[in-house]
């Protein structure tokens, strides 16, 4: 196992020639308070807090390097490198712990995260696009396991500040990394293109996630291009098929394309789906003239396109059918954030609480409708819309009232979905709104009968995981 050191960070950002005898690190954290014995802490300056205020905090954990853009205390140990050479260095006694001085501490952590993963022989699959992220990347980290030494980004590092510490967890046993790319505005994903050079490229599907913040769909499109469009000419663009911005990507690439949905035309299809409720789905693949029937532990008709894109993945990567039905079968629910949690009175909740999108919100009521027993939608605001906004909440208040008996909505935005549930017939009487989510909890206290099924779902902000956890205990 090649060591992280101290010396990697300075050959990374300076000439200097790094021996191997440097101390050694035991990881690299952007959070003061994920700080373990060994760590190198980055000191970034956010929105709202400054990393350079918690240095001591994580010298005080156990960090023995801090990679910071200010001098801190005097007389603190410091390797100055603002000149890119090893004067600064040369001056270092050699003393823990220390801080490393540079112009640009983001620029400076991604500098080395790609300096690190170009030691490796590794295939890069990166994951992109509005909804469905994680968990193809879950799912294709399962079924490449099985034949390769895989490694995954872990949980929602996905960002431009996100996925680089993760980078330095990678090692020279890993055959395949798979890599999941969020973005905020355009040149995030590109930036994260330079750093881990992908050779596989999967795009989910383009929706009004963080338009807020894009601006409009367009640009959200162009910044999920980034993707296909760095991919190499010997690389793999795996498209949607059932998505027509997503398609619109493939005259953007130089990567061979190759295509999944529920359209017979593309390269790898699904049909014959049926839904066995919380034991999962059945269907048929079809690629070339091969078909699978399979039977997965994931929840909902739209898990499909999931297992497609997994299965995309692995036929590129030559893995057999058994191979890839192995990893398919082997998924635990728990590996998704989507899951099936036990409830009071032997309800079942639906709990979906990580983030929430239109597209998103839509695939949990079709999950909900297909559940047997009276159906409690709990929904909170959809958040980063933009101009999409009322529309988009509007639109789920209409699918919420075809799918459930009960709706609980929760946040100023959700005003708009109980409104327009009530509109398209759903009694008032069963209609609640509510400001926060912990009104809800002693609410559904009161409505929750034998054998219910409650879908919970919201933005993260929203704190919906609270009323899950709260009425959970409730067993």
């Amino acid at each position: 196992m090649k060591a992280l050191t101290i010396g990697h960070f300075l050959q990374a950002l300076s000439d200097y020639q790094a021996t191997g005898d440097e101390p050694a690190l035991s990881t690299v954290v952007v959070d003061s308070r994920d700080t373990i014995s060994g760590s190198l802490f980055v000191a970034l300056a956010g929105e709202r807090t400054n990393g350079h205020e918690f240095v001591f905090d994580a010298f005080d954990q156990g960090a023995i390097a801090a990679l910071v853009e200010r001098e801190l205390v005097p007389g603190t140990a410091t390797i100055n490198l603002r000149d890119k050479g090893s004067e600064g260095i040369a001056q270092w006694d050699g003393s823990l712990p220390v801080c490393i001085l540079v112009d640009d501490s983001v620029f400076s952590l991604q500098e080395a995260a790609r300096s690190w993963r170009d030691q490796f022989d590794v295939k890069i699959i990166g994951i992109t696009g509005s909804v469905g992220k994680s968990s193809t990347k879950e799912l294709t980290y399962t079924v490449l396991s099985q034949r390769y030494q895989t490694f995954k980004s872990p949980g929602n590092r996905n960002s431009v500040l996100g996925l680089p510490p993760a980078i330095f967890d990678l090692g020279p046993e890993h055959e395949r990394a798979v890599l999941e790319m969020g973005m905020y505005s355009t040149g995030e994903i590109k930036r994260l293109c330079e750093i881990t050079r992908p050779k596989i490229g999967v795009v989910t599907m383009i929706g009004p996630v963080h338009l807020e913040r894009a601006g409009t769909i367009e640009t959200i499109v162009a910044a999920k291009r980034e993707l296909v469009e760095l991919l190499p000419s010997d690389g793999v663009a795996i498209l949607n098929r059932d998505d027509q911005r997503v398609m619109e990507m493939a005259s953007h690439t130089r990567a061979q394309v190759f295509t999944y949905g529920l359209d017979s035309r593309a390269d790898l299809w699904a049909d014959q789906i049926h839904s066995m409720g919380l034991s999962g789905i059945r269907f048929t693949l079809h690629h070339r003239r091969e078909t699978l029937a399979l039977s997965v532990p994931m929840l909902g008709r739209h898990s499909v396109h999931t297992a497609l894109r997994a299965t995309a993945v692995g036929l590129i990567e030559d893995l057999s059918w058994e191979e890839i039905a192995a990893g398919l079968s082997e998924t635990r629910l728990a590996e998704f954030r989507l899951v099936a949690v036990a409830g009071p009175r032997q309800s079942i909740i639906i709990d979906d609480t990580y983030n929430s999108s239109p597209d998103s919100a839509l695939a949990a009521l079709n999950l909900l409708s297909e559940l047997e027993g009276r159906h409690i939608a709990v929904l909170g605001d959809m958040l980063e819309l933009g101009w999409a906004e009322e529309e988009s909440h509007r639109l789920v208040g209409r699918r919420a009232a075809d799918v459930a008996q009960i709706l609980i909505a929760i946040g100023n935005r959700s005003h708009t979905i109980a409104d327009e549930a009530i509109k398209v017939g759903m009694s008032g009487s069963n209609v609640y709104w509510l400001e926060d989510p912990q009104a809800a909890i002693p609410l559904l206290g009161e409505l929750i009968h034998e054998n219910d099924v409650i879908l919970v779902k919201g933005s993260y902000g929203m704190r919906l995981d609270q009323i899950v956890s709260a009425i959970g205990r409730n067993n």
